[in-house]
């Protein structure tokens, strides 16, 4: 069970944006809890009083990822002027932000390849923002009065994770591709 991320300590955020740098850069697997430590200026024996475990430490990383993810997807669902239709592909805009500062790839694509155990409450928590995701899309498909939108959210889901999958490793805008093939999508269905 993740912490939550705005009740922490200033040394527990410490730990916290530690570890979201080295998770994200060089993989959770690969990054102990010596290093959190080191790097974030505390004890191994602080770290644990604060987190307990890695693996509420890596859930908490992730769960505070999603909550600016989901806040990044609601700011551009909410900018004035979008049409409904406009509004089924508005998760692309954010997609085309977010990898222009996140470079390698999607955080929780990489902890579901990295946690296999489908117990583990980060994989949980990754699992959960790719459903969200799709419920999101089906949702505004829904609303924009798109036919079969259950589909067509299925189809988004998978530009989108796509796009952030080879983004990072082929050259191109793969946010921005993935978005034009979304809204031509989108369009054809409308």
């Amino acid at each position: 069970m993740p912490l939550d991320p705005q009740s922490l300590t200033p040394g527990a955020r410490r730990i916290l944006d530690a570890a979201a740098t080295l998770f994200y850069e060089l993989g959770i697997t690969a990054v102990g809890v010596d290093l959190i430590a080191a790097r974030s200026g505390v004890t191994k024996r602080t770290l644990y009083d604060r987190f307990g475990s890695k693996d509420v430490l890596v859930a908490t990383y992730l769960a505070e990822r999603d909550q600016r993810w989901r806040a990044e997807i609601t700011a551009s669902l909410d900018r004035p002027g979008l049409s409904a239709l406009d509004r089924v592909t508005a998760p692309f805009d954010a997609l085309a932000e977010w990898t222009a500062r996140h470079s390698r790839g999607c955080a929780f694509i990489n902890a579901l390849a990295e946690l296999p155990d489908g117990a583990h409450p980060a994989r949980r928590i990754a699992a959960d923002e790719k459903r969200w995701l799709l419920e999101l899309f089906e949702r505004l498909a829904a609303e924009a009065g798109i036919a079969d939108s259950g589909r067509l959210a299925r189809e988004l889901l998978y530009l989108h994770e796509g796009a952030l999958v080879v983004g990072s490793v082929v050259p191109g805008d793969a946010a921005a591709d993935a978005g034009r093939a979304a809204r031509a999508l989108v369009a054809a269905r409308s």
